[in-house]
């Protein structure tokens, strides 16, 4: 297994990934690409096709519907047709002239002429079985133009004996009277249908041609065996095509492409469906493919000798190096002399004997130095007490006790000792949010002591948040900055809100009613926080950092925040950061 661990292993097997990945995935995107292209050129070249051919069709049915007319050609007959009592001379002149109607179409297995009025059925075909088979009620026959008749039975396909046939349906209407005289039906074989058709498909590459009529898909005639069909999904259904596409499928387990037409002949629907096999179409890019693979491994044998001939030549001065090192970690610090040479390894050689004297002053050093600037962030909020609140917090206190000389006094000195004993305990790192709350209340207490009636202050936390553990120190900085920088500053009277969310995370949002924040003064703020320099200015800006550090180290990425600012209006700071797991409970010092 060491092979596994060798540089030399690793860049070989790298530089043939490089190689072979780029390779595979070009071929793959080669062959999809021209299998999809070479799809779209037959499927649009088939389609062309079966429109020459679905016009052929249709001139084929336009030739059976002047047959079933032929009839209005002989005045003598129709007159016959009209007679509601037929004689003898005139059944032998209806009889012959279906005789010669059938014999002057060679395709016309049977021709058949049912009176509506007699119920007198007057048939020639091939075999009398046939005509037995074929026998019709007259009750089916319509009683004027257009009753209880359509296209669905205007045209049929039947099986007479193992061959199936177009049966053609016509009423035989007495113009100008929509009276009808009875139906003419003629029975089509396949022989000029299948010579339409079959030149539309190769036989010997899989290739099958289908006539389909009727909604229901009725074939018609199919230009070799007889197919089983599937279609790939219930949205590739006939019912679903339109004019004209292609739906993927299978042909008796063949899988390929549907290529189809559709159209109509008075009303008649028409569909043509080509089968493609899948390696007809995917040949050419299969030809494609194969030539290309024949040239990457050509390539690819070059390559090997060429990577491992450069991975040997990387891999011994590394090797030397790694000896010095050893030696190095055995405390020698004499390490060998480079190899001279003028590339970057002959750079990284030099350079190493170079470092290798001030590797461990450095690397100490540099460790110290983090540590220190880690500590005096963490620290530095702590530590921070403003003067300039005790001052006025104390002579509130003081004109307080010379006007009420009241019991308030001891409340007001005991909430300023909690404040002062909280900030300058300096070993709790973090605390439980309902800690952090009573501080900034009692901080509150005594801002509003001092402004009177010209602070107001709501607070909002709901009760199973009390219990989360969150930095400390993390409220006063932003409360302070609101009613310093923002009430005290601006008109002097003003309204703080605390809000408290807890939801996917933990949200604290603060928010004052004072003068706001300048544009420019927040776009400084978020520059120190992304260089992360702690550079504030006189709007409480060092405080937010400071804030923002801490919280930035505890939660790294998770940690969110924002601020918006409309002067006497609104200005809000926003803290979101996630709960983490098992962070209730008490400090953590």
């Amino acid at each position: 297994m060491m092979y596994k661990k060798s540089l030399f292993f690793k860049l070989l097997v790298g530089m043939l990934i490089a190689v072979v990945v780029p390779f595979a995935l070009s071929n793959l995107i080669s062959y999809k690409t021209t299998s999809d292209s070479v799809e779209e050129q037959v499927i649009a070249l088939n389609q062309n096709t079966l429109d020459i051919g679905m016009d052929n069709v249709k001139r084929y049915l336009l030739n059976l519907t002047q047959l079933s007319v032929a009839f209005y050609n002989d005045q003598t007959l129709m007159s016959y047709l009209r007679s509601k009592e037929t004689a003898p001379y005139q059944m032998l002149y209806i009889t012959d002239k279906i005789s010669t109607l059938h014999n002057s179409y060679s395709e016309l297995k049977a021709v058949r002429y049912v009176s509506a009025a007699s119920g007198q059925t007057y048939m020639n075909s091939h075999s009398t079985l046939l005509e037995l088979s074929l026998q019709l009620s007259p009750s089916e026959i319509p009683k004027k133009e257009g009753e209880n008749w359509d296209v669905s039975r205007g045209y049929e396909v039947m099986m007479l004996g193992e061959e199936r046939v177009l049966a053609f349906h016509k009423p035989l209407v007495d113009y100008p009277r929509p009276a009808v005289l009875g139906l003419v039906s003629l029975y089509v074989g396949q022989t000029e249908i299948s010579s339409i058709i079959r030149p539309l498909s190769d036989a010997q590459r899989g290739e099958e041609v289908f006539l389909y009529i009727q909604k229901q898909f009725e074939l018609l005639s199919a230009s070799g065996r007889e197919p089983g069909v599937e279609f790939d999904g219930p949205q590739s259904q006939p019912e679903y095509w339109g004019a004209r596409g292609y739906i993927k499928g299978k042909l008796d387990g063949q899988k390929g492409v549907f290529v189809y037409v559709q159209d109509r002949y008075q009303n008649l629907p028409l569909s043509l469906v080509k089968f493609v096999p899948a390696e007809v179409i995917n040949e050419a890019a299969e030809r494609t493919l194969n030539f290309t693979l024949v040239l990457q491994l050509i390539a690819l044998f070059f390559l090997i000798v060429f990577a491992s001939i450069l991975s040997y030549r990387t891999i011994v001065p590394i090797k030397r190096l790694l000896r010095n090192i050893v030696q190095l970690e055995s405390g020698n610090f004499r390490v060998r002399e480079t190899s001279g040479r003028m590339d970057e390894i002959g750079v990284l050689e030099q350079r190493f004997q170079t470092m290798v004297g001030r590797l461990d002053d450095l690397i100490n050093n540099e460790y110290r130095s983090r540590l220190e600037l880690t500590t005096a962030r963490l620290k530095m909020l702590q530590a921070q007490i403003n003067p300039h609140f005790l001052y006025n917090a104390l002579q509130s206190i003081g004109t307080m006790a010379l006007r009420h000389r009241a019991d308030e006094i001891s409340d007001k000195i005991a909430e300023l000792g909690a404040i002062m004993r909280y900030s300058m305990d300096l070993k709790s790192e973090t605390v439980r949010l309902q800690k952090e709350i009573e501080h900034i209340e009692h901080y509150l207490s005594l801002q509003t002591g001092r402004f009177r009636n010209k602070l107001s202050y709501t607070l909002s936390c709901p009760v199973e948040a009390l219990s989360i553990n969150v930095p400390k120190m993390i409220l006063q900085p932003l409360v302070e900055n609101s009613i310093i920088h923002g009430i005290e500053r601006g008109k002097g009277t003003g309204t703080l809100h605390i809000g408290i969310e807890l939801g996917q995370g933990l949200v604290i949002r603060v928010m004052d009613t004072g003068k706001g924040i300048e544009p420019e003064v927040l776009e400084r703020i978020r520059m120190s926080y992304e260089k992360r320099q702690l550079q504030g200015s006189d709007e409480g800006g060092i405080g937010l950092l400071n804030v923002l550090y801490r919280l930035h180290l505890s939660y790294g990425a998770d940690f969110e925040w924002e601020i918006s600012s409309i002067p006497y209006e609104a200005t809000v700071i926003t803290f979101r950061f996630p709960v983490e797991a098992g962070s209730e409970g008490g400090e953590r010092h």
